[in-house]
């Protein structure tokens, strides 16, 4: 009896897993999807061939040399490119836009530089983010996956902590960073 359980458990673990790697695989594959910044225009940008953005206005890819991009529309298309992981042509466009103090921007050219391996440049980003919209959830979760990501856990149980007190305990950005929190506390065999 205790072979069929042992045996039982090794089946679900190995279906469990499998599982998990379809999921991965099929999330990694799909698109990117816009989410909430706090902002009107969080829609997804268009995708245009390298060197060019979508100009909202117009209705088409523009060079970025152009000059008739919006902040809006370079915004759009850098935090689209740090979504999909094109990090160095995120900074490129991001650091086109005019308004340099936008926390989008911030958030954005925070997670790439972070994702680049440049973590505390990313979470000097962060903060000047937060400095200029404190609400903000989606930076809080970066700037505590950045503390994670230096081992200064207690920092980013501070940023859990306030990501709860925004927005609760089932909003994505609380699960996310208290999933990453989790790995980082638990103790691998």
């Amino acid at each position: 009896m205790t072979d069929f359980v042992e045996s039982s458990r090794r089946r679900t673990r190995r279906l469990a897993i499998l599982s998990l790697a379809v999921t991965a695989a099929l999330a990694w594959s799909l698109p990117s999807q816009a989410f909430d910044l706090g902002g009107d225009d969080d829609k997804p940008a268009k995708k245009c061939p390298s060197g060019k953005a979508w100009n909202e206005q117009k209705k088409k890819c523009e060079s970025l040399k152009s000059g008739d991009l919006s902040d809006a529309d370079l915004v759009r298309a850098g935090r689209q490119l740090a979504r999909d992981g094109h990090y160095q042509d995120a900074i490129k466009i991001l650091e086109l836009v005019k308004r340099k103090d936008d926390p989008v921007v911030l958030t954005y050219l925070g997670y790439s530089h972070r994702k680049l391996g440049e973590v505390d440049l990313g979470i000097s980003l962060y903060k000047q983010a937060l400095d200029i919209n404190p609400e903000n959830v989606d930076t809080r979760e970066y700037l505590g996956e950045g503390y994670v990501t230096t081992g200064k856990l207690d920092l980013a149980r501070l940023e859990l902590s306030e990501i709860e007190k925004r927005c609760g305990t089932t909003c994505e950005e609380y699960q996310e960073l208290h999933k990453v929190l989790q790995s980082a506390t638990s103790v691998k065999p």
